[in-house]
């Protein structure tokens, strides 16, 4: 891929920093403390903790796996380079929805905000039976869809200095919407009124991790690894990004959750019935006119086109770089990894990306809540390569250059495998089925290029694939055939479905390492990016195969 446009002038750590910070206080702020308290109640607040730590596993093994292949959008090439052409596009293909998906959710997000207007026209945006989009509310946020992604079209550089200076700035709104929400009077109170701490169980603090937009608010980690190939030193900055972003997100998420949970009227929650009726569409806008502190509700309706704005520009670039690494690989069209030579922008990809979120904003994009849990469930089916990635190089490729190590590696790999399995089982029935279908859509995609090709030996090129058809396989049954509290039909009880989760993931991953480990003694993944300083696409079929000189 020819990023040297982008690569010619680097991002600085500090633009890096601000990348993830922005990516992470998206529209997730907006809405992710109300719906989680109507989730789990007080209890949300450990959902975040629990969010936390998990999508820190996950990032430390995508630190070691990025700083060594410090190549943009990295995040859709590392199953190619780790067990080859089928399993990259798959895994490849998942982490483009997953991102590519984060466009319309963000402009939603906007206009859903907008509903809290005082003009007229401002409600018509949102029904107030339904709480989702009317057709008027669609076309606004198909507008801002538009103007969002054009942010992007003309330079690499000009994202970086927009999105530093709108951090800052988003960045100071939800630290004085919670210093004005807790002023106004903290009901201490309700953190034990209707139904105590946890009203609706332990099973609904895990629910809410996925649901409730508690992974999708740190997801904003990807745009550190998939942009920080474009860094002037990718081995520093990449860990440390990470890091910073992940815990200054984390006090935020924490702070403007409690803000949430103490400052809701007391009256106003025993009306709704306990926090499972507490339904806003614009949670601390709302919240802000309730109480009364205008000035609230208009610096959040401001901060409502900045969050949103500050993490699409993150998005359209890391959805670009996603799809040219996809077309590095020879399974989508060559075309599309082109990058302008002045800019340094992927205009033919970020064209793919504009049509993909049209597509889902008028098909199912009807709402944050709605979206929001499909496209969660979606991120953590992209998670699942990076700690098998550490795995498999940590087997095959002792010689790779690492700038950062991942401590204790043999135990925090799988144990992250097998709790990105469990916040899967925890995305509930049906969200489950439906991201391992759009996912697993991608083999057959895979097996007909390969035939067109003239790959001849397609059982050759798939085997280190079936790892991952029979792990999303199995965790859908187990989805559907497990707890009602998670969406299944009860079959298997709670308790043990957790466990039946647990232990095939931990047998798939086991599974997974050792399919990469083959497919290095077969030549399937190519040559090697970094070792033998090739930046290219996969081994095409038919190619000589080569020798695993790192047993």
């Amino acid at each position: 891929m020819d990023m040297s446009a982008a690569n010619r002038k680097g991002l600085s750590l500090f633009a890096l920093i601000m990348i993830g910070i922005g990516s992470i206080f998206g529209s997730g702020w907006l809405f992710g403390a109300g719906t989680a308290a109507q989730v789990a109640g007080p209890a949300a607040l450990v959902a975040w903790v629990i969010g936390a730590v998990f999508i820190g596993m996950i990032a430390m093994s995508y630190a070691e796996v990025g700083a060594a292949y410090p190549i943009p959008g990295g995040m859709a090439r590392y199953g190619a380079i780790s067990h080859g052409p089928v399993l990259g596009f798959v895994t490849g293909w998942a982490v483009w929805i997953a991102v590519a998906s984060l466009i319309p959710i963000e402009s939603i997000a906007a206009t859903q905000y907008m509903s809290s207007w005082s003009f007229g026209w401002a409600k018509d945006l949102v029904d107030a039976g339904s709480h989702q989009l009317t057709p008027f509310g669609m076309g606004v946020a198909l507008v801002l869809t538009v103007l969002l992604w054009l942010s992007c079209y003309w330079s690499v550089q000009l994202l970086a200095k927009i999105n530093a200076g709108l951090t800052l700035v988003k960045f100071a709104i939800p630290v004085l919407a919670v210093v004005a929400l807790v002023a106004s009077g903290f009901h201490t109170e309700n953190f034990q009124a209707h139904g105590g701490f946890a009203p609706n169980g332990w099973t609904a603090v895990l629910t809410a991790v996925t649901t409730s937009g508690v992974v999708f608010a740190f997801n904003g980690f990807q745009a550190v690894v998939n942009l920080g190939g474009a860094a002037k030193n990718p081995g520093r900055a990449i860990p440390i990004a990470l890091v910073g972003a992940l815990s200054l997100g984390l006090v935020i998420y924490l702070a403007l959750q409690a803000a949430f949970l103490g400052s809701v009227p007391p009256e106003h929650l025993a009306q709704a019935g306990g926090w499972s009726g507490v339904n806003f569409n614009s949670p601390f806008a709302e919240l802000a006119k309730l109480l009364m502190i205008h000035w609230v509700v208009v610096m959040l309706q401001f901060g409502a086109f900045i969050s949103p704005a500050g993490s699409n520009i993150a998005n359209v670039a890391s959805a670009a770089y996603m799809v040219q690494n996809l077309s590095e690989t020879g399974f989508f069209p060559k075309r599309l990894k082109e990058t302008h030579p002045v800019y340094g922008t992927a205009r033919p990809a970020m064209w793919m990306n504009l049509g993909f979120s049209v597509l889902l904003l008028v098909t199912v994009g009807h709402s944050w809540k709605t979206l929001a849990p499909i496209i969660s469930a979606a991120m953590v089916i992209s998670y699942l390569i990076g700690p098998i990635a550490v795995g498999v190089f940590r087997r095959t490729k002792p010689d790779l250059p690492r700038p950062f190590r991942l401590p204790a590696a043999r135990l925090l790999c799988p144990l992250t495998f097998v709790f990105a399995a469990c916040a899967l089982y925890w995305s509930k029935w049906p969200n489950t089925g439906i991201v391992t279908a759009l996912t697993l859509l991608a083999a057959p995609i895979a097996a007909l290029v390969l035939s067109r090709k003239g790959e001849r030996n397609l059982a050759r090129q798939f085997a280190p694939a079936w790892w991952i058809v029979f792990f999303l396989g199995a965790l859908s049954l187990l989805s559907y055939l497990g707890s009602t509290d998670f969406g299944g039909r009860g079959t298997i009880p709670g308790g043990l479905d957790i466990l039946l989760v647990a232990g095939m993931a931990l047998v798939t991953y086991f599974w997974a390492v050792e399919a990469g480990v083959r497919a290095h003694r077969a030549g399937l993944p190519g040559p090697d990016p970094v070792l033998d300083g090739v930046e290219g696409p996969a081994r095409p079929a038919g190619a000589p195969e080569r020798e695993l000189t790192h047993a």
